[in-house]
Order: C-alpha cells, then structure tokens, then sequence
C-alpha cells in the first residue's frame, strides 16, 4: 500500500519524508529498470511535451512531428478481408495455435518473401510475432549469452539498447559516416571474440536512410571474413520499413550477401496496422542450423509472454500479404517539409524511405534547438536521442496541414537561433 501513497502525494502527511519516499519508491522496482527509466525514450518524452500543448492551445494549433505513427488508412484489400474473416463464426478460429503460427500463414508469408527479397523461404522457417519489437526480443534472447555483443549502427532506434540489455548483453555503438551510411571500416573495428550480431535497420530510423546494394553487399564480406562456425556472427536485418520507399523500385537487402541472416519486420508500416502487433522472424534457406534456431525461437515465443501471434491478423494477412498503404502520402510530406527547410536554410538530407527528416540542427545545442521550436509549438526529437547530437528528426507521418502550418514556425525557430 506504501506504492498507493507515494502515488497519490500524501506520504509527505505521515511519519515519511521525500527521502523516505524516494527509498521505497526505488525498493519498488529493480535497480536496472529505475536506471533505465532515467534514459528512456527521448520520443516518448517529447510525445508528452506535445500532448501537454496540445491541451494548452488546441491540437490544431500544435505541430507534433515527434512520433513515427503512421496516418495513411490501410489498403482497401485489409478491410476486405478483415469484414469477411469477422463474420466467420468458427470458434476454432480464435484459439490457441502453434507457437510459431498458423501453416497457412507462414505459407503466404514464405511464398511473398521470397520474391522480395529474391531469396528462398520456406513456412517452416518463419515464426509469427507480436510485431517487429516481439521478434527483435525473441531473435536476442536466442542468440546471447551474459556478456555477448550486439553492434548497433548509430544514428539508431533507442529500444535496442534495452532489448538488448534484457538479454544481459552489451549493446557495442558503431558510427556511421557523415551521410549516415554504415562505415565498414569502424565495424570491423568493433568486433571481437564478443561479438554475436549487428542489427542493420535500413531504411532506417531515425534518418530515413536507405543502404545501397554496394554497402550491403561490403557488409556481407565483411562478415563473412570474420565469421566463426563455433561461434557464429548473425546479421539482423530490422526490415520493418523496407517497403516505404521512394526513389527506388526496391529497397536493397543486407540478407541477400550474408548466409546468417535473421529477418525481423511487421506490417505495421506498410500495412499501417501497428496497432494489431502482427509481425514475423523469417530465416532464409541461406541460414545454417536453421532447425535448432526456430526450436529455441518458438519456444521463446512462448516463454517470453507472446505465446503466439494474433490469430485474427494472422488470418487476414494472406488475403493482403502483397497489398501496401499509400506511400505517395508520405512522399508529398516528404518533398514538402524538406523543400521548405531547404528554401529557409536549414542542411536537410533527403531520406530514401520510411518517413523521417534528419535534418543538422542549425546550432551544435540540438536540444537547446529543440527547445527554440517548442516555442513555435513544433514538437521535434533532438538527434542525441538517437545517439547522434548535431540532428533533430522529424517524424512527418502526420497531415498535410500540419507541414504546410508548421513552416513558418520553422522559419521562424532559424531566425532565433541565428540572433542568439
């Protein structure tokens, strides 16, 4: 009952103190979980600044570019399916399955990724997830043991560290160069007999960055050089945007040059269903041992609390597995908050996919910038929350009013940063 009170403010009243409280308070909750409170999500954080003005001023008059939550509805082909699967009345429909998914599923799946990613999969060796965040979890705690390493490119998704943490691994930071490209030679320099994975995410998040064929394929031999059979080193590819692209018929694939590849992704983007938690680990016919890694991943699915997929999702996706949102949405955001920035002044990259500006933050403060454009009530997430300081990144899954209104907020966020 002690939580109670110090929830509600009046342990103050009593015999405690505000030292007695903060003692209790941290008994409460591991000390791991109570370091990682205090670094949480910088996204997050500014989400909450942004709901908080909103309040203030009204949401219309709020530019909250802090959180990549897609806007787009989803295909036509989702909701045809979904309004026919809902009125089935078969209760065997919705109980539980196999750990790994349902056959029919996994069959669609395989059959569609093995065109995209011009690499064979077969059903069996793909397991069904409650989104890209549950297979992530589920590849780590397969492959680490206390003390492993995991490389991460940075800029990167702050999540890793603590998926990776829960693992009791160690999460090993790799810079990537100026333009946010993996820079091969630093990798090579980070690994070591520690060394278990590198998760590459392209496009990427936070910067909407695409990996070229080149530097994926100088990946892979990379990784091929240093691979060892009694303790191999996989590459995990984060795909969850890899059909949000816009310059490009295809998206290059990191796991088309590495034989131990792990595959992650979801449709939550590409679909626009993140809510539905319906995502997927798949393994190419490329990857050895792929037998004892999908015993130990379904067993995982389990254990760790997923147990399975949703059976509703899973039931809809081979009607629309090939079906995509409409990306074109987010390419008209795109060219309209980059090509304003531009025309201010601001040093803007234009991104190859998801949906994400990075542009470099006008003075070296990035927070300190950020803080210029909260004044404008434009809700920005500074680039050291992604482990790169310099930037700040802009989520443009949102309306088009809300770029076209924001701009001269931005205009006049750069005025101010340059009279200071």
């Amino acid at each position: 009952m002690a939580d109670d009170i110090g929830e509600t403010g009046n342990w103050d009243q009593g015999t405690g103190n505000r030292e007695q409280r903060t003692r209790m308070n941290r008994l409460a909750i591991g000390q791991q979980v109570a370091s990682d409170m205090t670094s949480a999500s910088w996204i997050r954080a500014m989400f909450e600044v942004g709901q908080k003005l909103k309040a203030q001023h009204g949401a219309a008059n709020v530019f909250d570019f802090s959180l990549g939550n897609p806007n787009v509805p989803p295909p036509a082909a989702f909701f045809d399916a979904l309004r026919r699967l809902a009125n089935e009345p078969d209760p065997a429909a919705h109980r539980y399955m196999t750990n790994v998914g349902f056959a029919a599923t996994r069959e669609a799946l395989a059959g569609f990724l093995s065109h995209e990613y011009r690499l064979r999969f077969d059903p069996a060796d793909i397991v069904m997830t409650c989104g890209a965040a549950g297979g992530m979890n589920v590849v780590l705690r397969t492959l680490l043991d206390p003390g492993d390493e995991v490389i991460v490119l940075s800029p990167y998704f702050v999540e890793y560290r603590f998926y990776i943490q829960q693992c009791q691994g160690r999460m090993v930071l790799v810079e990537t160069d100026r333009d946010c490209q993996p820079d091969i030679g630093a990798i090579e320099a980070a690994i070591n007999e520690r060394t278990r994975a590198i998760i590459v995410n392209s496009p990427n998040n936070p910067t909407g960055v695409v990996y070229p064929e080149a530097r994926c394929r100088a990946l892979g031999d990379l990784l091929r050089r240093h691979d060892r059979p009694e303790r191999p080193i996989y590459l995990i590819c984060d795909d969850i945007y890899r059909r949000v692209v816009y310059d490009m018929e295809r998206c290059p694939a990191a796991a088309e040059h590495y034989a131990r590849s792990i595959v992650v992704s979801s449709f939550s983007k590409d679909l626009s269903i993140p809510g539905e938690r319906i995502g997927y680990i798949a393994l190419p016919d490329t990857t050895p041992q792929r037998e004892q890694l999908m015993g130990a991943m379904g067993m995982l699915n389990r254990t760790l609390g997923y147990v399975n997929a949703p059976a509703l999702m899973q039931r809809v996706l081979p009607e629309c597995v090939e079906a995509r949102c409409d990306t074109a949405f987010y390419r008209g955001n795109r060219d309209l908050l980059a090509g304003g920035l531009r025309r201010m002044g601001y040093e803007v990259p234009t991104p190859g996919g998801a949906f994400y500006l990075f542009p470099f933050s006008p003075i070296a403060d990035d927070k300190r910038f950020c803080d210029l454009l909260m004044e404008q009530r434009i809700i920005a997430v500074p680039g050291r929350g992604f482990g790169r300081g310099g930037h700040f990144r802009l989520a443009y899954a949102v309306e088009r009013e809300t770029v076209e209104r924001s701009l001269g907020g931005f205009e006049a966020a750069l005025r101010a940063a340059r009279e200071r």
